[in-house]
């Protein structure tokens, strides 16, 4: 075989799940390691998504790692430049540069059973590891519907995550397609400058408002004299969603009273009763993300926006058709239909011990052992996995609760010392993925009388975490080797690596 590159861990993604790996992999020892990064720069989602208004939804204080607190978030919740010069700062706090490996997508990645490592390639050249860590997250590739007529539409497309800046909208007719966290950002932003919008809603969202102001440079000093006031303030945050869990995945029917709080917010900006019934929605609040703005509702409710109740169906030249048959003539469509959540392309890419892709896998559902490992792909562990997205909270908690259990992994096969790989085993995968779904049937986001991103082609909800994030902390402080088959390399070149049981990856450890 030839010789290649080869490193002790690779990274995929310089988001803030692969930049929290590389940090904690640098405060664990381990420093043979890269960052192979697709773009040119780190970031992530908050790289690629810089349409117009993109801001967070999550307050700035919890928004950020715990290891590295920011005293000098500028609003309370934090725009899209604030967050990428904040992932930039870490970067370089943190000395993470040298590790990086820019315009290095990975196109492929096979277990090698024989030597236990991965063969890595990419864009810029292969190389070899001994752990991989995808850090891709959900939200990185856009997902465009397949619209009939869409490849000959004459005039400008693309989506909200590849947003074309050099196109000037002023003046423009617009179709937005789609009514989702990124829509409500663009529609008022885009709408005092349009000639005409045109907003296509197959459903209509919970909008409440977005309680954003500017962080006063007295607070911004006191979070830099005194740390402490900082971290009480992400610790209110954090507490305060955390008792709101209850509701989400126990109690759903609690959340009529939110409803009612929703419906006021749209009543004060909507005065049409007609406008009104089309953005009322008919499942209950929370099964749905909700979503935080103050300005969507006002901007839908001006003479030069119209509101079709119906997702788009066909375009016939620059006439874009929705289901219901209404027309409209348009310059520009814009997509805000998400991402491939539920059947992330890099499955596509990871061939696994037995030959086959992650995808393949999957294929009846995304499943992993506590949201970091699977079945038949040694060494292998993602951030941000099946069943790890969150409701209503901070998905950097979640994030930091996974780099603990990718530090203990990392620590379990030093312990075990040579050549070692684990492997989860399918009856605890299994058994996890068993104990998710049985919680996640008393959830909003399962009784809740929606359909959503959150769940799959088969109806299952393999994205949401059912329970608080200090449950998950809980779940993932430290590796159990007895759900974990362990590999050391076969006595003979060309044969297979013995399984070993959980007897004796206990003995060995």
């Amino acid at each position: 075989m030839t010789e290649h590159e080869h490193v002790r861990v690779a990274v995929i993604g310089s988001g803030f799940g692969g930049l929290g790996a590389a940090v904690r992999l640098r405060r664990e020892g381990v420093t043979d390691f890269v960052v192979l990064e697709r773009a040119d720069s780190v970031g992530g989602t908050w790289r690629d998504n810089s349409y117009p208004g993109c801001a967070c939804d999550v307050p700035s204080h919890l928004y950020s790692f715990s290891f590295a607190p920011n005293p000098d978030w500028p609003r309370t919740f934090s725009g899209q430049e604030h967050i990428r010069a904040y992932l930039e700062h870490v970067t370089d706090v943190f000395r993470l540069r040298s590790h990086l490996r820019f315009n290095s997508e990975v196109k492929m990645m096979t277990w090698d059973a024989e030597r236990l490592r991965w063969v890595i390639e990419t864009s810029s050249g292969t190389l070899t590891a001994d752990v991989v860590v995808s850090a891709t997250g959900p939200l990185s590739d856009p997902k465009v519907p397949d619209v009939p007529g869409l490849d000959s539409f004459p005039g400008k497309v693309f989506h909200s995550a590849r947003w074309d800046h050099d196109y000037d909208l002023r003046g423009k007719r617009v179709a937005m397609v789609g009514t989702g966290a990124s829509a409500i950002q663009i529609v008022p932003s885009i709408q005092p400058d349009v000639a005409k919008l045109t907003v296509f809603q197959r459903t209509p969202p919970w909008v409440m408002p977005r309680v954003d102001r500017a962080i006063s440079g007295a607070e911004r000093w006191l979070h830099r004299q005194l740390p402490f006031t900082s971290q009480a303030r992400r610790g209110l945050l954090w507490g305060l969603r955390e008792l709101q869990v209850q509701a989400f995945t126990k109690r759903p029917n609690e959340l009529g009273i939110v409803e009612q709080l929703a419906k006021r917010n749209m009543g004060r900006a909507i005065k049409d009763p007609e406008l009104r019934a089309k953005l009322t929605p008919s499942y209950r609040i929370g099964c749905k993300r909700i979503l935080l703005s103050s300005t969507y509702y006002p901007a839908l409710a001006q003479p030069n926006v119209d509101v079709v109740a119906s997702g788009l169906s066909e375009v016939r030249g620059s006439t874009v058709v929705a289901a219901d048959g209404t027309e409209a003539e348009v310059d520009v469509i814009v997509f805000g239909t998400g991402f491939h959540v539920t059947d992330m392309p890099i499955a596509d890419r990871v061939v696994g011990a037995e030959g086959k892709t992650l995808a393949e896998a999957w294929q009846s559902g995304m499943k992993s052992l506590r949201g970091a490992t699977a079945a038949g792909f040694p060494n292998w562990m993602t951030i941000i996995g099946p069943n790890t997205g969150l409701g209503n909270s901070s998905m950097i908690l979640m994030i930091e609760s996974q780099l603990n259990y990718m530090a203990d992994y990392v620590r379990q096969l030093e312990v075990l010392g040579g050549p070692a790989a684990l492997d989860a085993r399918p009856g605890a995968v299994d058994a996890w993925n068993h104990r998710v779904q049985e919680r996640m049937k008393r959830t909003v986001w399962n009784t809740g009388g929606c359909t959503s991103w959150y769940l799959d082609d088969n109806g299952v909800n393999t994205t949401i975490w059912p329970g608080t994030t200090t449950e998950f902390r809980g779940a993932t402080r430290r590796v159990d080797l007895g759900e974990y088959d362990l590999l050391r390399p076969p006595p003979e070149p060309g044969t297979a690596p013995k399984r070993r049981t959980k007897k004796t990856v206990e003995a060995s450890a």
